[in-house]
């Protein structure tokens, strides 16, 4: 399991529109291929900051399967234009001990 963390930050006046079109483009990742879970979180700090934390199966199926596939424009066309760029993407495995 990979879970992906995507930072976003809302553009200026923009933060409500962004926390909308945030929790309708997860509802399309939710339908991608190797999807596990899924959630958007607010930050407690600073309002304009959102995460994203996906588990997916493999990093190919975010990287290669959801990214090049029809659900990506579908799901960025929620948020187009209401978040600064980048979006800070990370991946993270688990360490066992």
């Amino acid at each position: 399991m990979v879970l992906e963390i995507a930072e976003f930050t809302a553009v200026a006046g923009r933060v409500e529109e962004l926390r909308e079109g945030l929790l309708r483009g997860i509802e399309v990742i939710r339908q991608a291929e190797g999807c596990r879970s899924a959630q958007v979180r607010r930050c407690l700090e600073e309002a304009e900051r959102f995460i994203f934390m996906v588990e997916w199966a493999t990093l190919e199926d975010h990287i290669a399967t959801f990214r090049g596939g029809p659900l990506f424009s579908e799901y960025r066309s929620h948020i187009n234009g209401l978040f600064v760029e980048p979006v800070r993407v990370r991946h993270y495995d688990t360490v066992e001990s």
